[in-house]
């Protein structure tokens, strides 16, 4: 059973490879998201957010310690790049949700610009 602080504590893992003093925990209204302030003069990223469903799941696997460094990787070199850094991406979220949708409804479209469903018409036999 994992609680909200070891769910913090791999977050607060995961943006440690920042430069210090740089990252600031954020309280956000939703608190199903740890959200992190970012203010570094080279660096465009502004703010981390992070699922707490997600880091459940990754205290939980097996390769945790390979896939907390790949974030921390992939965190720094998002650094320049990017103005927020998601975990999970959101369209990788989408992308889950459109495969999902293909196995239940096959034919299906997933529009990700509208979150709109449009099921292939069904002909009685």
């Amino acid at each position: 059973m994992t609680t909200g602080n070891d769910e913090a504590r791999l977050a607060h893992q995961i943006v440690g490879v920042l430069p210090a003093g740089s990252v600031i925990r954020v309280l956000c209204d939703d608190p199903d998201m740890i959200r992190f302030a970012v203010q570094h003069a080279t660096a465009k990223l502004r703010s981390v957010a992070f699922s707490r469903s997600s880091l459940r799941r990754l205290l939980a696997d097996a390769a945790r310690d390979v896939k907390v460094e790949y974030l921390q990787r992939d965190l720094l070199s998002s650094a320049t790049r990017r103005a927020e850094f998601r975990y999970p991406r959101l369209d990788r979220i989408v992308a889950g949700a459109s495969a999902e949708t293909e196995a239940r409804w096959p034919g299906a479209r997933w529009r990700s610009d509208s979150f709109i469903i449009s099921l292939p018409s069904f002909r009685r036999l």
